[in-house]
């Protein structure tokens, strides 16, 4: 039986109409390198072959009435493609506006729970000649790592590649269990919740102690609910605005060589740098830093490496929009990274996922419905600002599908009290930045994403001088 932990079925519990738990992408594809060219119908057979291949792609939740724990993954013995893979074309001209557009209206639709939790939109009509590729999948079934792990299953490093091996215990999914074994299954779980509590009690009592006192010392990250209150610290709708960019990996590598830093440490500051132009921009800027979140991969240091798509943590970052000069800032990060990390490295790898295996459907689903139609988030203090996350991506060019992979712009989930999520992907050489918000907050993005060059410009004058 293949049961959703507690982690992974928190992004179904979570989600309502408006607050929608998935994540996308747009993939910005070459079609001349397609061995014999480009049509519709060849890759959509190519993509069912490959899909066919993988499980993640064929399996679906599987939830009857009596069951008393979390959804478990079962197979789609009615698999059908068809169900998942749709041709559209952007409208006319096909600019990047009206491909964000498009993006966002597929962003903003929810997606069945009766079939597999994945859709792929094949888009034609750019105007620069690109293929386009949406895609978007649950965050029940994926992380970061794993969805680029999935992309990698897709692709290939030639543009006629073959499929990549599975490992033998990938290549199946189960069927779906007898109503005995999944009644029985869940009553063995509930009966052990205060085993699992006792044990994660005795986990966390030294560490987090010491991580709390870290934290009201102000030696490590911020905490939650010290965020300043900006526009899109509110309650959302279904609706989403999107912008994109990229800039060029070395520059970025330039600059963390420059002030001895890391990577991350600068695109963090590329993003400081593009939120403070937007919201002095509004009207807006803040006089303290803002707070992100940002989702991290604890799969190295997990004790629990075969359960899950989910494998994160989450560590709180100041971002020093306050700071006027992007050195000062840079170096603000820097040291504010360094604290958060080894205040971060204080609380277990998997503390989360054993919190979360707790949650119930009918508890967190009635919250979050109290928590929106009461408008919630505007009457408590800013838990933080926005989500960022950065994922390491492919450093060599891949196909997808045969074509080339020139654009890879992600789009994670935004949420009632921080509407607003930049996710950044590293491939080829590039550094791809994908920027969402809730379109009832922040109905036009495209001056952030164009603030992201700008930003590292201003870094790249700094190291200059250095």
């Amino acid at each position: 039986m293949q049961r959703l932990t507690g982690l992974d079925a928190s992004f179904l519990y979570f989600e309502t109409s408006s607050q929608l738990l998935h994540v996308c992408a747009l993939v910005t594809l070459d079609p001349e390198t397609i061995p014999g060219g480009y049509t519709f119908a060849k890759l959509k057979s190519t993509l069912e072959e490959r899909t066919r291949h993988i499980p993640v792609f064929r399996r679906k939740l599987y939830n009857p009435r009596f069951n008393m724990h979390h959804p478990v993954w079962i197979e789609d013995d009615e698999f059908d493609i068809e169900h998942h893979v749709h041709r559209i074309a952007v409208p006319a001209p096909g600019g990047r506006e009206e491909i964000a557009e498009l993006c966002a209206h597929v962003a903003g639709q929810p997606m069945s729970r009766r079939r597999p939790l994945w859709e792929f939109y094949v888009v034609e009509g750019s105007a620069d000649g690109s293929l386009l590729l949406i895609g978007k999948m649950h965050h029940a079934g994926i992380d970061g790592v794993s969805g680029a792990t999935l992309m990698a299953y897709l692709s290939g490093l030639e543009p006629d590649s073959p499929l990549p091996e599975l490992p033998q215990e990938q290549r199946e999914n189960p069927g779906p269990p007898g109503p005995v074994e999944l009644l029985a299954h869940g009553v063995l779980g509930i009966a052990s919740r205060p085993v699992s509590v006792a044990r994660l009690v005795a986990e966390a009592a030294r560490p987090i102690p010491k991580f709390v006192m870290k934290a009201v010392r102000n030696e490590g990250m911020r905490i939650p609910f010290t965020a300043p209150r900006t526009s899109f610290n509110a309650t959302i709708t279904g609706r989403r605005s999107i912008s994109y960019c990229a800039v060029d990996l070395d520059d970025i590598k330039a600059v963390r060589t420059a002030f001895g830093l890391t990577v991350n440490d600068v695109i963090l500051a590329i993003c400081a740098g593009a939120l403070r132009k937007y919201l002095a921009e509004r009207g807006e800027l803040p006089d303290i830093p803002l707070l992100a979140t940002i989702p991290v991969s604890v799969r190295g240091r997990s004790q629990r490496q075969d359960e899950g798509a989910n494998k994160v943590s989450s560590i709180f970052s100041s971002l020093p929009t306050h700071i006027e000069d992007p050195a000062e800032r840079l170096r603000f990060l820097g040291e504010a990274n360094r604290q958060a990390k080894e205040h971060h490295a204080m609380v277990p790898a998997d503390l989360l996922q054993d919190v979360a295996q707790f949650a119930s459907f009918g508890t967190l689903g009635l919250a979050v419905r109290a928590y929106s139609s009461l408008r919630l988030a505007e009457r408590h203090p800013v838990v933080h600002n926005l989500v960022m996350s950065n994922v390491p991506g492919p450093p060599m060019p891949l196909y997808l599908l045969g074509a080339r992979i020139t654009g890879m712009y992600p789009f994670g989930p935004v949420f009632h009290g921080a509407g607003l999520n930049i996710t950044v992907i590293s491939r080829e050489g590039k550094v791809d930045f994908g920027v969402i918000a809730a379109a009832n907050l922040a109905p036009d993005v495209w001056p952030l994403a164009d603030a992201v060059p700008e930003a590292l410009a201003e870094l790249k004058r700094c190291a200059e001088e250095q």
